[in-house]
């Protein structure tokens, strides 16, 4: 369906919009170490179908009575679906991942994302790109490989995954730079659940087998889908009120939830030399951030740098 949706105007509210990073992040933590926990016993394709699926039925009857036409409305649709796509094949692959990685390793390596996109904007988006941003591009890098490093413990296949995890987190947060100008916050949100909620949900015949799940599996995979659903919510309506510069340096308290979720549920501590690595990360995330625009007011800077999420 493509017709003219207005997306909702961006207002300057620091504060309400640190509140929600800030949850969003959380969110996204215990997303990410539910979604590990559920692997230890269920298939992949069956726990991202759950998750998706109750996404999905979590907007349809929570949001659409209040929305209506609004939430399937787009502009350009190609490019909703395609960003959709991206985030569901993203979710894939970070699964996998998270079978063979601790959560605070693999969430490190995915904040590669926002670096990447910073020095891909140029060429792709036309956006100027000076000396700092490709500082944070080497600093970023390097951070990842210190945490990915040869004898460093981790599973190369884990790491293949994550690594393919970033690459269509790059092209989804690309994709959200543009569509925020044009489509709506819930019409995006609502086609992504859809589309891993359909991706995954045509393997459930051949995922649903084992032992039924307990009342508290019943209770994780319940949050699987809530917890997207909020954490995307959050993270995306924060850019709404809040500049760029401001709100993307808070997105890495993911990695500190994720550290501490991974401590208390599963005893992953990282390795000194991993620490340093996730450090670089953050730091090159930061340096991005609060890098120099001359001539941007903190609006347009929300405009352009806003929506850059994980794709997982």
């Amino acid at each position: 369906m493509s017709t003219t949706a207005s997306p909702a105007p961006l207002t300057h509210q620091p504060l309400r919009g640190f509140i929600l990073i800030l949850l969003g992040t959380l969110f996204f933590a215990y997303n990410d170490s539910t979604n590990k926990l559920l692997l230890e016993d269920y298939d992949v394709p069956l726990v991202a179908a759950i998750r998706y699926i109750g996404h999905t039925l979590l907007m349809l009857a929570l949001v659409a009575p209040f929305h209506g036409r609004e939430m399937v409305r787009t502009t350009r649709t190609f490019w909703v679906v395609v960003r959709a796509v991206s985030l569901a094949l993203g979710s894939l692959l970070v699964s996998l991942a998270l079978q063979r990685m601790p959560v605070a390793e693999t969430t490190a390596i995915v904040y590669l994302t926002p670096v990447l996109v910073v020095a891909l904007s140029g060429p792709v988006l036309h956006e100027k790109v000076g000396l700092t941003a490709w500082i944070a591009a080497v600093v970023g890098f390097a951070g990842v490989l210190l945490i990915a490093r040869p004898g460093g413990g981790l599973d190369p296949w884990g790491v293949v995954f994550v690594l393919g995890n970033v690459m269509l987190s790059v092209a989804y947060n690309l994709l959200s730079r543009v569509l925020a100008r044009t489509e709506r916050t819930m019409a995006m949100l609502f086609y992504s659940a859809l589309a891993g909620a359909i991706g995954f949900g045509i393997f459930l015949p051949w995922t649903m087998y084992g032992a039924a799940p307990t009342s508290l599996q019943l209770f994780l995979f319940i949050g699987l889908g809530v917890s997207a659903w909020l954490g995307h919510y959050c993270f995306t309506q924060s850019y709404r009120y809040a500049p760029a510069g401001f709100i993307a340096p808070m997105s890495y308290m993911h990695l500190l939830w994720a550290g501490i979720l991974g401590w208390l549920l599963f005893g992953h501590t990282p390795e000194p030399v991993a620490l340093l690595g996730m450090l670089l990360v953050v730091a090159a995330g930061v340096i991005s951030a609060i890098r120099p625009r001359r001539g941007e007011r903190p609006a347009q800077l929300a405009s352009e740098d806003g929506l850059t999420e994980k794709a997982g």
